[in-house]
């Protein structure tokens, strides 16, 4: 016997279906409780008493929908996040970059683009910035105008600062941005070879062919259907011998993919895709 739902799963479940129908964008296999999170957090802003409140705003408020879309969406990132991931990337990925005499880089999810930054600093300091290319893609195009701006608040520079030099960087953070008031912009050569792209994991297809794929805590957000499905894609779009590189709370273990990688770092998630 098909077990129930409760009352706000069958709401939620509408509202997700509501929003693909409408607007196109497919988040019936994020996690639940995200969407949960985000949707209760909508109506405590706006006043709405309930979830079929929401789903009406979103059918008949395009202003209302764009500002849920860009809630339900995966905002969270920074410059050298986990720097201890980011040192290990310097010495243990690096060095097989360099056997590469062109580099192709996916940021899957980049949001607003602090990652991208972060590997450009990286290549520049290790001397393959003019042989690679960074493709950051996501569906959020906010997001990504954002990202192509280079401009970030200048209160998460000593942050960003200590997560660089934790990092194992090798010049002076402030070497690469220029302060302007409350702001930070990021020198014009570190996107000179970023490629800003709107690109849906949970629709689109494979982007391009690559050495390497970061996409570090978006697929915690996804059930594991969905994770199976962007994992096939990720496989799809790395050569033999490419690097993935997940978040902190990701994994491998429990997926299809797992058979088809070796573990470069698992402490820092980094793993080889198998020849």
């Amino acid at each position: 016997m098909t077990p129930h739902k409760d009352n706000l799963d069958i709401e939620i479940s509408l509202l997700l279906d509501a929003i693909y129908q409408k607007h196109g964008y497919d988040f019936r296999q994020y996690s639940q409780a995200h969407i949960a999170r985000r949707v209760n957090n909508r109506m405590l802003i706006t006043g709405l008493k309930n979830v079929t409140e929401v789903h009406a705003k979103v059918l008949h408020d395009e202003t209302f929908a764009a500002e849920l879309l860009r809630d339900l969406s995966i905002t969270v990132t920074e410059m050298f996040r986990d720097p201890e991931f980011y040192k290990s990337l310097r010495e243990k990925v690096i060095p097989i970059l360099k056997t590469y005499p062109f580099i192709k880089i996916w940021h899957a999810g980049c949001s607003t683009g602090e990652e991208a930054y972060s590997m450009s600093i990286i290549l520049k300091e290790e001397g393959l910035y003019d042989r690679a290319t960074i493709y950051a893609t996501d569906f959020n195009q906010q997001a990504l105008n954002r990202a192509k701006q280079g401009i970030f608040s200048n209160e998460l520079m000593k942050e960003y600062t200590l997560n660089y030099q934790l990092s194992g960087g090798k010049e002076s953070f402030s070497k690469y941005y220029t302060s302007s008031y409350d702001n930070v912009i990021m020198h014009q050569s570190l996107g000179k070879n970023i490629v800003w792209a709107n690109h849906n994991l949970v629709t689109d297809s494979v982007f391009a062919e690559v050495q390497m794929i970061f996409c570090r805590n978006v697929l915690i957000y996804f059930d594991r259907n969905l994770q199976n499905k962007v994992h096939s894609l990720f496989n799809a779009s790395l050569i033999k011998g490419g690097i993935l590189c997940l978040g902190s709370k990701e994994s491998l273990r429990f997926n299809n993919a797992h058979t088809t990688y070796n573990e470069l770092d698992s402490k820092h998630k980094i793993f080889k895709k198998k020849y």
